[in-house]
């Protein structure tokens, strides 16, 4: 399965809107092979989460309810195949358009919206969650990749953006609260309803750690499904020193340096959230 790109993916004007907005979307720029690939692993994820699920007798788990939304996380050394997306051409470029030429694999899920029944997701930051976990974590913003398996729009629940000059957030983390029976955490309750992507399968949504995002239900007979690879300049610490994520070199000096033969567990310190 080859991710060598035969031209750029990333355009100076979405690299600018990156920057000053906070997002830009890619559209069909998975190849068809690697989309493919990613679709079967989904299934075989989800299979596993139900199992989980089953083993402890639950309905859900965290912010995962069973048929109606899942998110599976750092499972993808389980996989054969996910690292060759994962650290692929495509993402080398995104990661160089965005955060620059050093990128460390952050955090990975499966972000899964059940047919007819898929339950919303709160306006949020990702790095809200890290703030909600750790008040003294403070980190430049990272990369989050939202990777669509499927066409996305409004009837399936699609992301919804908060762009920075209408949010105030490209330099701020906001408060975060709790939402019970979700467990999802909110950080913006104002009118702005933001502004829906609507995307073909194969598209990547790459925004910042630090922007407003939201999505709604799915209220199609499909399931909607998201992979999200999320990647940093430099590793996330805790206050000891130890990682608080993921931190699997990726580029640098705008290299890949990704090494197959020694990514092991020795590189996971957990992760404080969903996101």
């Amino acid at each position: 399965m080859t991710t060598t790109l035969a031209e750029p993916i990333v355009t100076a004007a979405q690299r600018q809107q990156y920057h000053t907005e906070g997002y830009m979307i890619l559209e069909r720029v998975i190849p068809e092979a690697m989309l493919q690939m990613l679709r079967e692993e989904c299934s075989y994820f989800i299979g596993y989460a139900d199992a989980e699920l089953d083993l402890q007798g639950k309905s859900s788990l965290g912010i995962t309810h069973r048929g109606s939304r899942y998110f599976i996380n750092n499972k993808y050394r389980l996989s054969q195949r996910l690292w060759r997306f994962i650290f692929s051409d495509v993402m080398a470029e995104v990661c160089r358009a965005t955060i620059g030429d050093e990128a460390h694999l952050l955090h990975e899920q499966w972000v899964v919206k059940g047919p007819e029944q898929g339950m919303p997701f709160a306006w949020h930051q990702d790095s809200g969650y890290f703030h909600y976990y750790d008040q003294q974590n403070t980190h430049k913003p990272y990369l989050t990749c939202w990777c669509t398996l499927d066409d996305v729009n409004e009837e399936n629940g699609t992301v919804y953006v908060l762009p920075h000059s209408r949010a105030g957030t490209r330099d701020t983390i906001f408060t975060h609260t709790r939402q019970e029976k979700t467990n999802d955490l909110v950080g913006y309750t104002g009118n702005d309803p933001g502004d829906p992507v609507i995307a073909p399968g194969g598209s990547i949504v790459a925004f910042s750690s630090y922007l407003f995002h939201r999505s709604g239900a799915n209220t199609t007979k499909n399931m909607r499904r998201i992979y999200l690879p999320q990647y940093c300049a430099t590793p996330l610490l805790k206050p000891d020193g130890s990682l608080c994520a993921l931190g699997v070199p990726f580029l640098k000096d705008g290299k890949n340096v990704y090494d197959r033969d020694h990514d092991t567990a020795v590189n996971y310190g957990g992760h404080p959230g969903a996101k």
